[in-house]
């Protein structure tokens, strides 16, 4: 477990006492990295840089995720384990958090003329958590739930007194306050009041036009009291600091691809590559072998010389050196594989997995199973995460090949910090590939092409609205695929004894192949239950049942009868798909529940004809 350790205010001034509460390693990368904003139980703070990261890190090796990254953010050399909070005592363990935000609102509303009103301080005026006002009364505080960002990243307080007087604040430093009318605490309902007689209404500052917050300063709290700011061309934008857009990770993973079986050399380094990963000669290497248990029955019977060049091949795939292809070019090369076996067996190994005999999922009652190519038990499976940045108010996901949105401008994680924060999940899963000559086919179909368009026109509405987006098109194989992996992953959920939450996907479609990877991946056991290779034996029989259960919306015929481009609905990126049928949790979806449609898996009440399932199943 990481454990906020320290706590200091986002300004010049001493740290407080510490704050009460841990945090998973997991949720250090996926939810509250750096620069991400948190609700203990007695301080709103926010998540230090890399910089005030304290404690034992371990090193993560993984050279295809390293190099993958070198590739954008050439500075990176290593990724780290979160700190470990080994020892409650020691002293130097742990992720310092800054107090955010630095204005209050007394928790008790009092009745004016304006509605219920609340005083708003800046935390210069509080003392013990109270603010104390001219009649000597103390008032309990709460941090105000308004701050200022951008699409950068930036982050600061909003400057009350420029916007309560629309810039001309003319020296006025009189009492504010909050004042609510209605009983939702929308922002349409609530306004920002000086006791000079100014008001205005707290949705001026959630129109980007109006520009009412100011342009922003770049300010990046999270790198420490005395941070530098960037130069930013931005406006600033209101952001509520518990909304579920405050915080964007920018992630990247891959599955830890198997040695190959005639490698003995490579595999034993590989065993003990946190011992070896520094070692450069004969004589270093000798030493280990003789001084280091481990290592010597681990490299017992060969040949130094064949040791030194699997390190050496080791570390230059490291360091950027190896294979253009993509991520999951990389992976689906593995999974597609015809060996009956991949990997090793033993209980050590990063990668297991065993082809399910055709005969157990193929028969001629069974059409729906006649595009399935190959059925790939993965017994076990060794996934890395790192996270590389950060967005405010829009995700940047990376592309539907693994890799990295390199036009999009994240924000940073550290000032200068040569690591990033990685975790490894170990679990199992069940890989499915399909025909690539029934795919072709399919998509070449005048109606499916015609479906394609649609689809496509809805996403030319959504880079409209997204101009600093490169998001690209993913094509119609993507869009079938990751649909139906939505599908068979909630119709496995309900009898693998796993929470559809807890699986995750991996869609591969390029011109390596097609196939879907579902499989869960923890740090502790949930993710080696053995549920999900139980499922893939029976496959068939899921597939059925995601099949059926696609057919009919709870909420058709207005699902099916979607349009992607409609302006009222908004919803550019889906095409027959909605909360009733299709999106999932986010944690389980590699596309953020974007680029979804039921009617290119099945037929809906609406369209028929563009199925890659047609009715003869």
């Amino acid at each position: 477990m990481a454990k906020n350790t320290r706590q200091s205010s986002g300004s010049r001034r001493d740290p407080v006492k510490r704050p009460h509460g841990h945090l998973r390693r997991s949720q250090l990368l996926t939810t509250f990295g750096p620069g991400a904003l948190i609700d203990l139980p007695d301080y709103s703070v926010l998540v230090s840089g890399l910089e005030h990261w304290f404690g034992p890190m371990a090193t993560l090796y993984e050279p295809r995720l390293l190099q993958k990254i070198r590739d954008n953010l050439p500075e990176v050399y290593e990724l780290r384990m979160p700190p470990l909070d080994l020892d409650p005592d020691q002293p130097n363990a742990g992720i310092t958090v800054w107090q955010f935000p630095e204005w209050f609102i007394t928790q008790e509303a009092v009745t004016t003329r304006f509605g219920r009103s609340r005083r708003l301080v800046h935390r210069q005026a509080i003392h013990k958590r109270r603010f104390e006002d001219d009649d000597h009364r103390k008032w309990p505080v709460v941090p105000v739930r308004f701050v200022r960002a951008c699409l950068h990243g930036h982050l600061g307080d909003i400057n009350w007194y420029r916007f309560t007087h629309e810039g001309d604040v003319g020296g006025c430093n009189r009492p504010l306050w909050l004042d609510e009318r209605g009983t939702s605490g929308d922002i349409s309902e609530v306004w920002v009041r000086c006791e000079c007689g100014k008001r205005r209404l707290m949705s001026d500052a959630a129109t980007v036009q109006f520009r009412a917050l100011g342009q922003c300063d770049g300010g990046r709290p999270w790198l420490g009291r005395y941070h530098t700011q960037e130069a930013c061309s931005e406006p600033n934008r209101l952001l509520v600091r518990t909304a579920s857009n405050a915080y964007f990770p920018e992630l990247m993973s891959v599955i830890s691809l198997p040695l190959e079986p005639d490698d003995p050399v490579m595999a034993a380094v590989s065993a003990q590559w946190e011992t070896l990963s520094e070692v450069k000669t004969v004589d270093e290497l000798q030493t280990l072998r003789r001084l280091v248990k481990p290592v010597k029955q681990a490299l017992e019977g060969l040949e130094d010389d064949a040791i030194l060049a699997a390190i050496q091949a080791r570390r230059e795939a490291a360091s950027g050196t190896a294979t253009s292809h993509t991520i999951k070019e990389a992976e689906l090369e593995v999974l597609t594989t015809p060996r009956d076996r991949l990997g090793s067996d033993q209980l050590d190994s990063d990668f297991y997995a065993r082809a399910l005999p055709r005969s157990e999922w193929e028969s001629p009652d069974s059409p729906w199973m006649g595009a399935v190519e190959r059925v790939l038990l993965v017994h076990r499976l060794r996934e890395v995460m790192a996270l590389i940045g950060f967005t405010r108010f829009e995700a940047a996901v990376p592309d539907i090949q693994g890799e990295l949105e390199v036009n999009v401008q994240l924000a940073a994680l550290a000032s200068e910090a040569p690591w990033r924060p990685a975790i490894e999940n170990r679990g199992e899963g069940v890989f499915i590939s399909f025909q690539p000559a029934a795919i072709q086919a399919w998509q070449n179909q005048p109606t499916v092409i015609q479906r394609g368009l649609q689809l496509l026109q809805g996403f030319r509405c959504w880079q409209a609205e997204h101009t600093q987006s490169r998001r690209e098109f993913p094509g119609l194989p993507y869009i079938m695929l990751h649909t139906l992996s939505h599908l068979l992953l909630t119709a496995i959920a309900l009898e693998c004894g796993y929470p559809a939450s807890s699986i995750r996907e991996r869609v591969y479609a390029s011109d390596f192949g097609y196939g879907i990877l579902l499989y869960t991946a923890t740090a502790d056991a949930e993710g080696t239950l053995g549920g999900l290779v139980e499922a893939g034996r029976h496959l068939r029989h899921h597939l059925k049942t995601a099949l059926e259960l696609a057919r009919l919306c709870a909420n058709d015929p207005v699902c099916a009868q979607h349009k992607p481009d409609n302006p009222h609905e908004r919803r550019f990126l889906h095409g027959a798909a909605c909360h009733g049928c299709l999106l999932i949790a986010e944690t389980s979806c590699e596309q953020f529940n974007d680029f979804l449609d039921r009617a290119l898996v099945v037929p809906t009440v609406d369209r028929a004809e563009a199925a890659f399932f047609g009715a003869e199943w």
